[in-house]
């Protein structure tokens, strides 16, 4: 199976240019440097969805030129993951039909407090329409492409990365469940976050994350989820080993291989 990715955005919660910074990354001229908060577009076998919708999902449609979707899934419920969903709507009325929305108990806990005007019994005229779709660590179908979630920890929150076909997606994370690591067996293409080279309390580090990529052995790596502190995006890709590379906002990806087996 053919499965695309789009960078929607590939910097960390405050994204690239931080506000007020003067840093050598943050006055970059270098395109490659300016990130938005991190989510992806994923397309296969016709199906279009989002991973994520942060607070730059309104800019990051516009950019791709978006004008549908499929569904959109959630990794977790910190609001540079979330903080955008109330533009769901445009699709809602360009499509007219509710969003299909795939989140763990947990997140749509936190979806229902953020933006209880989308849940409340007497809405509002306009507010966004979602189709609210449980999922845990079981795989799950969207249209005919199946999604394997793969657990990680961010500290001691859990969330969940995913496979779809030889592509596997994880961002916010600095530990892997046991069953991750069996669903990662034979990946294509591994997308990965690696905040900084210094050690984070909830992110992998650069190294770390390097570490990881040779483990898991896949054809390429692309690092996600980068902070300012990570340095400028040519400097830094000079460093890295052969088939890992920094990922930057609006590249496109592709991956072969099947999925797993049920």
């Amino acid at each position: 199976m053919h499965v695309q990715l789009t960078f929607l955005g590939t910097g960390t919660s405050q994204g690239v240019p931080v506000i007020g910074c003067t840093c050598e990354v943050c006055t970059s001229e270098d395109v490659r440097d300016d990130r938005l908060r991190s989510s992806v577009l994923i397309e296969a076998e016709g199906m279009r969805v989002v991973v994520d919708t942060g607070p730059d999902f309104r800019q990051q449609m516009l950019r791709e030129q978006v004008d549908h979707l499929d569904g959109v899934v959630y990794t977790h419920e910190h609001k540079d993951h979330v903080a955008g969903m109330d533009d769901i709507r445009a699709f809602n009325f360009r499509l007219q039909r509710d969003m299909p929305v795939y989140a763990t108990p947990a997140v749509q806990a936190a979806l229902r407090r953020e933006f209880h005007y989308v849940f409340s019994e007497d809405k509002y005229p306009g507010v966004p329409a979602v189709d609210l779709r449980t999922i845990g660590t079981d795989p799950f179908d969207i249209q005919e492409v199946t999604w394997w979630p793969l657990p990680v920890m961010h500290r001691e929150m859990p969330v969940l990365g995913f496979r779809v076909g030889g592509l596997a997606y994880i961002t916010d994370a600095n530990a892997f469940d046991d069953l991750t690591w069996q669903r990662l067996q034979g990946v294509d293409v591994l997308v990965l976050n690696a905040l900084r080279k210094e050690a984070h309390v909830s992110h992998f580090t650069l190294e770390e994350a390097l570490a990881i990529a040779e483990r898991v052995g896949a054809r390429a790596t692309y690092l996600i989820h980068l902070s300012h502190q990570m340095g400028r995006h040519a400097e830094v890709q000079a460093t890295l080993p052969q088939g890992v590379f920094l990922s930057h906002d609006g590249l496109q990806i592709s991956s072969v291989g099947e999925g797993l087996n049920r």
